[in-house]
């Protein structure tokens, strides 16, 4: 099997830091509390220049946080989009956009659920177990418009499904109990000044 898929499709070798973010700029986290992460994002209407912009832009804030993937409203903008770079548990890299994606709903005979630890870069240095399927089918379009599906297993479709989340205005938060939050919450206020400054670092090395 390839060892990476870019839009779905497999390349023979890619980069380690996708040809997008050399292009882009770093833009600041949204943090969880936000109203834009909390509320549905409006879907892309408009396919050009500015939202391949934004696409590079995502990816190298993405990069600079350590992240797996990342949506539009983490970075404030209030669209249905998201960008990912992100291995499955066959070790097999998957990296893209999705633009205007839907989850498809999967029937119960053909899916698991997985207890498994998740984290988000808009609630820096939480991390908690949370139930996903173990597969996702995401369909939507590219920066070009053209219609695009995209299928993950394991972690890779948890990651699907937590973009996903972003763009209908859901936090990863909002899948766990009280109990639960208020612990994400308090490690998030114990490890948010370390997360910062090894994004700080990462700014250092990436831009040097």
């Amino acid at each position: 099997m390839p060892s990476v898929f870019v839009q779905g499709r497999p390349v023979d070798s890619y980069p380690r830091l996708a040809p997008e973010a050399r292009r882009g700029k770093v833009r600041r986290i949204t943090e969880v509390g936000e109203e834009v992460l909390h509320k549905p994002c409006r879907d892309v209407t408009e396919f050009g220049p500015d939202l391949a912009a934004l696409i590079d832009d995502m990816f190298l804030t993405m990069y600079i946080a350590d992240g797996a993937g990342l949506a539009a409203n983490q970075v404030g903008v209030d669209m249905r989009l998201f960008v990912y770079d992100c291995p499955d548990d066959d070790g097999v890299r998957h990296v893209g956009h999705i633009v205007n994606p839907v989850l498809e709903p999967l029937d119960a005979s053909r899916r698991r659920l997985l207890d498994d630890s998740e984290g988000c870069l808009s609630v820096p240095g939480a991390v908690m177990d949370v139930p996903r399927p173990d597969r996702a089918v995401v369909r939507g379009y590219d920066k070009g418009g053209e219609p695009l599906v995209i299928e993950g297993t394991g972690y890779f479709a948890r990651c699907l499904a937590h973009e996903t989340d972003h763009v209908n205005g859901q936090v990863y938060l909002d899948r766990l109990s009280g109990r639960e939050r208020k612990e994400a919450l308090r490690q998030m206020a114990d490890r948010r000044d370390e997360v910062f400054a090894r994004r700080a670092a990462n700014v250092e090395a990436i831009s040097g």
